[in-house]
C-alpha cells in the first residue's frame, strides 16, 4: 500500500497568506497540529502550532513564519510503513504526500492510517493473536509457519517488537482461527514461551482497541 492510496479528502493546505490566527482556527476544527503550506500546488512546508506560537504574531501570514518541519512529507510512491515511521519520528498529527516535483497530492491523517493499517494487515478479520518471546536467532518463519498449518491454523499477519537492550523478539502473530488450543500445546512441546493470546470476534472491536492502543504507545 503506497502513501497516494492513503490520502484523505477534506485537508485544505494553508496558502503563504493566510495567517497564523486562521491556521489555529482550521487546526481546532480539524484536531490537528500541523497543517501544509502549499503555493500554486507545490509544497513548501508543514507549519505546526508551535511554530505559530512562537512566532508571537497570529496576524502574521504563515509564508513569513520559520517552519521547524519544512521537508516532513512523503512521496507518492512511498510505502505506508515509510508514512508510520515518519509520523512516528517527527511526532506529526498529518503526514503531506508529494509527487517527484513536490506538487502537493493531499495529507495522511494519524486515523486514516491506523484505518488503513487495520484494513491492510487482517486486523479486522475474525480470528486470534499469539505473542511469543525469543531470542532473536530462535525466530525462523518458515518453523513457526509448519507449527501452525500442521494445527489447521494460518498465520496472516505478523509484527516483531525489538527489545534494543538484549537480542529478545517479541513476535505477534495474527491467525485465522479463535480456537488456540491445540497450537498453544504445540508451541509449548517445541518450548516457545508464549507472552499473551488474545481472540476477537467478527467485529473485532477488541482487537482494533488494541492496535489503537499500541499506535498511542508508540507516541505517534
Amino acid at each position: 500500500m503506497t502513501a497516494k492510496e492513503l490520502v484523505t479528502d477534506g485537508i485544505i493546505p494553508l496558502k503563504t497568506s493566510d495567517t497564523g490566527r486562521m491556521a489555529l482556527s482550521w487546526m481546532e476544527d480539524l484536531r490537528l497540529l500541523h497543517l501544509p503550506i502549499v503555493n500554486a500546488e507545490v509544497f513548501l512546508g508543514l507549519i505546526s502550532e508551535v511554530d505559530i506560537f512562537s512566532n508571537n504574531n497570529f496576524d502574521e501570514p504563515v509564508g513569513n513564519m520559520e517552519l521547524s518541519l519544512p521537508n516532513a512529507y512523503v512521496l507518492a510512491t512511498d510505502h505506508i510503513f515509510d508514512v508510520l515511521r515518519l509520523m512516528h519520528e517527527q511526532k506529526l498529527s498529518l503526514v503531506p504526500v508529494v509527487d517527484e516535483d513536490l506538487k502537493y497530492l493531499g495529507s495522511i491523517t494519524m486515523q486514516k492510517l491506523i484505518e488503513s493499517l487495520s484494513e491492510a494487515y487482517s486486523f479486522n478479520e475474525p480470528g486470534s493473536v499469539i505473542v511469543l518471546e525469543m531470542s532473536a536467532n530462535d525466530f525462523v518463519l518458515s518453523t513457526l509457519a509448519r507449527i501452525f498449518e500442521d494445527n489447521d491454523t494460518k498465520i496472516i499477519s505478523l509484527f516483531l517488537r525489538v527489545d534494543n537492550e538484549s537480542t529478545r523478539l517479541e513476535v505477534n502473530l495474527k491467525t485465522n482461527r479463535i480456537e488456540t488450543g491445540p497450537l498453544l500445546q504445540a508451541l509449548n512441546r517445541f518450548n516457545y514461551n508464549v507472552l499473551g493470546v488474545y481472540s476477537n470476534n467478527p467485529d473485532a472491536d477488541d482487537l482494533r482497541e488494541r492496535f489503537e492502543a499500541f499506535m498511542k504507545y508508540m507516541n505517534i
